[in-house]
């Protein structure tokens, strides 16, 4: 019964005792959430111009903002260095399409699945062999963003809400509606389902799969971008952020993984769901709670609801 009361009770005692810590929780459940959905944002993008799951989206992240770091600490200016990012992220899309996607056109999905890897393996040895592999500091003050909190006096207590968390929430929400709704609106966002629906019948009616993969590409790395720069403002920019990528793996499971708004669904679930569930939960299993959760919610989603929230069930007749 100690158990029971410790797992289905307690919590929601504790949550009415401090409703405060409650609210605390929350916030930086959504912050989190929030740059969970903006990374699974990338991976969106590129499944629904190529139908192939993008390995290497975790580690664009970690490229992205080493490039952006790594210039700054060359001495050039901060958002000369931004620019300059921008155009490494577009190059990259470009040197992808031409080098590693137009050769495997009309190949089997796994085979453009397997290519993510090398592109992943790829960008890991020259990230390493041109920044090394020391951890760095992303400087955030130079780039306009304040360091800081604003203290709330809320339901008796005090709610910290970090400046950085609140312009990274800004930032991530503005960017995930502003590429829904240009990949659902325009032209290009309508030729997205028919490149990834199939290579052949998007090359018969005229849609140019260069140009496609190009845009899909670099907006991925745009996002990448964005993506390293509030992450490495929360911890130091390294190599390990790549695992935190992946944990947008879940998020695409829960929101389904060509949905946009599904994205956003997921990301908030997991963020919010492991920021509770090590708050309250934790403790009873001696921590750790957040390394897990999103995957067992990812598992039981599988298990019930493969095509997720917002995914399109695929039935096969035969």
């Amino acid at each position: 019964m100690d158990i029971l009361y410790s797992i289905f009770i307690d919590p929601f005692v504790q949550m009415a005792q401090a409703p405060d810590l409650f609210v605390q929780t929350l916030w930086d459940g959504l912050v989190g959430g929030m740059l969970y959905a903006l990374i699974a944002l990338g991976f969106v993008l590129i499944f629904k111009a190529s139908g192939v799951f993008n390995f290497a989206q975790g580690i664009m992240v970690v490229f992205a903002a080493l490039t952006l770091v790594g210039l700054h600490d060359a001495g050039v200016p901060a958002f000369l260095a931004l620019l300059i990012t921008i155009a490494v992220m577009f190059a990259l899309a470009f040197t992808v399409e031409r080098v590693v996607l137009r050769p495997l056109v009309n190949q089997p999905d796994i085979i453009l699945f397997m290519a993510t890897f090398g592109i992943t393996y790829f960008l890991i040895g020259f990230g390493e062999y041109v920044f090394g592999g020391d951890p760095k500091v992303m400087p955030v003050e130079d780039f306009g963003l304040e360091k800081g909190a604003y203290n709330i006096k809320m339901l008796g207590g005090l709610v910290s809400l970090q400046k950085l968390d609140i312009v990274a929430v800004i930032v991530a929400s503005a960017m995930v509606a502003g590429l829904g709704v240009f990949f659902s609106k325009t032209r290009i966002g309508r030729a997205l389902r028919a490149v990834a629906d199939s290579h052949s019948a998007a090359l018969s009616v005229g849609i140019s799969l260069e140009q496609i993969w190009v845009i899909v590409w670099f907006a991925a790395g745009l996002v990448a971008l964005v993506t390293g720069i509030f992450w490495g403002a929360r911890s130091d920019v390294s190599f390990a952020l790549e695992v935190i990528a992946l944990k947008a793996l879940p998020v695409l499971i829960l929101g389904g993984f060509t949905s946009i708004p599904g994205a956003i669904a997921g990301g908030l679930i997991i963020g919010v769901g492991e920021k509770l569930a090590e708050f309250y939960w934790g403790p009873l299993v001696g921590g750790g709670t957040d390394a897990w959760f999103a995957y067992v919610i990812a598992l039981v989603f599988l298990l019930f609801r493969p095509q997720g929230l917002f995914g399109e069930k695929i039935i096969e007749r035969i």
